[in-house]
């Protein structure tokens, strides 16, 4: 009876090579879970590449564009140039906007990819603080004293900057600040502003009032300093040392 018990009974060299097998199976499958995750993950990886940077699943359909009030989307969208069709991912945005914002009309243009197929033209048009007149032609000038747009008739709340033919650009950069600079109740009553060289410029109020301002050095300073000053009845206000103001 007991030889046929041990005839019957695994011995223990019989399990511990089961064991093993099993050990090394557990580690085969291991190391083959491992190959089969890695070989998925690269051929995600290349069939997502192929999907986003060169098949037309992705491509550009369109260009939506906000922001514009004096150009038309049409002008945008044929300034922007981007080709319909081509990979989003690949467009380029820099160029995008290199080439909106060489619109004279435009200060700055963000540009980004809308995903699945578009992409997107946020525009910041410049904004004109006062008219230029050179030769007949009235032309509009934003806070750098840029021009960028032409009027018919100008606009009757926009001041007007008072140039001589050789007049030079940086004389009109320093006016254009100067108006930049003034809160909207003053520079609502500026009717013209006299340049003669950068560091003497004058303005002249609706009212027949005149103020001396010198340079825009210190603009910020001479609006605060006005905006009391006007206060006293006077005909000129002297602000060019915005320290010690005169009036007479």
């Amino acid at each position: 009876m007991l030889e046929r018990f041990h005839r019957e009974r695994p011995d223990e060299e019989e399990l511990s090579r089961r064991r093993f097998a099993r050990r090394q199976w557990a580690r085969r499958w291991l190391h083959l879970r491992v190959v089969l995750i890695g070989a998925a993950l690269f051929v995600a990886l290349v069939v997502g590449c192929w999907l986003v940077f060169f098949s037309s699943v992705l491509a550009v359909k369109g260009v939506d564009v906000e922001g514009t009030k004096l150009l038309t989307e049409q002008q945008v969208l044929v300034a922007a140039d981007v080709p319909t069709g081509e990979p989003l991912a690949r467009a380029d945005m820099g160029e995008i906007r290199d080439r909106i914002e060489a619109l004279p009309e435009v200060a700055s243009a963000d540009v980004s990819r809308e995903w699945p197929d578009r992409i997107l033209v946020r525009v910041t048009e410049r904004v004109a603080v006062a008219v230029v007149e050179r030769g007949g032609a009235l032309r509009g000038i934003d806070a750098t004293g840029f021009g960028f747009r032409d009027y018919k008739v100008a606009p009757p709340r926009l001041p007007r900057l008072k140039v001589d033919d050789d007049t030079g650009t940086e004389a009109v950069a320093e006016g254009a600040k100067v108006l930049a600079s003034l809160p909207a109740t003053i520079a609502g009553k500026v009717e013209y502003v006299e340049l003669h060289t950068v560091d003497q410029i004058s303005l002249k109020l609706r009212d027949g009032r005149t103020i001396e301002w010198g340079s825009a050095e210190r603009s910020e300073d001479k609006s605060k300093v006005i905006a009391l000053l006007l206060r006293q009845k006077a005909d000129v206000y002297d602000v060019t040392v915005p320290g010690q103001p005169t009036t007479r």
